[in-house]
């Protein structure tokens, strides 16, 4: 047993990489599961421990004192939010077929931040309209790291210019609309007020 630890930690002194992982994934089943998993967590927000996970959020004050325990409901939500992100992981290893800590970059963290921002911060369907619009436009909006040419005059290529466009978005979302696009609320939640309207 000793022997075989010294082998890997002596692997991983060497490799900061894993590359040895079989391809045993593709768009296909990452779509699938991804489906599957908003699908699961659309469960959870309307059972009885989203509703009190909703509670905790809001006001742990108030949660306290309507009897729920507010010590399991946080444990439960960071369980069921590191179980989700564990089939993300593994779901990107599986498609990429080697994992390095090069992947994770302060620019992965800032992209994460600006799809939770612009999407609503407490809302599932805002998370997925904020991933869709900011990887869409971080791939639409490719040509601003080129060299451009703006009314006859040549500019250099200037690699990052992309992300300053898109803080510049995000500053604007948090003075104008602070909660995102979406705030707390759900596509649920719009159709009934369309309903309400009418």
């Amino acid at each position: 047993m000793v022997f075989y630890l010294k082998l890997y930690f002596e692997y991983f002194q060497n490799h900061f990489f894993l590359s040895i992982i079989p391809e045993s994934s593709n768009l296909y089943w990452t779509g699938g599961i991804a489906i599957l998993s908003v699908l699961g967590i659309a469960n959870i927000i309307y059972s009885k421990f989203g509703r009190a996970m909703k509670a905790v959020r809001d006001d742990e004050d108030a949660a306290t004192a309507m009897g729920i325990n507010t010590f399991k409901i946080k444990t439960m939500a960071f369980t069921t939010s590191a179980f989700f992100e564990g089939v993300g992981g593994g779901l990107l290893a599986a498609l990429l077929t080697s994992i390095s800590p090069d992947l994770f970059s302060f620019f992965l963290t800032f992209q994460l931040l600006i799809i939770i921002v612009l999407g609503g911060l407490g809302s599932t369907t805002g998370a997925i309209i904020g991933t869709i619009f900011v990887i869409a436009g971080l791939e639409w909006a490719r040509f601003l790291d080129e060299p451009m040419n703006l009314l006859g005059f040549e500019t250099d290529a200037m690699p990052g210019m992309r992300m300053v466009v898109f803080s510049l978005i995000l500053i604007f979302v948090m003075l104008f609309a602070r909660e995102g696009f979406m705030g707390k609320k759900e596509l649920k939640d719009l159709f009934k007020k369309n309903k309400a309207n009418k």
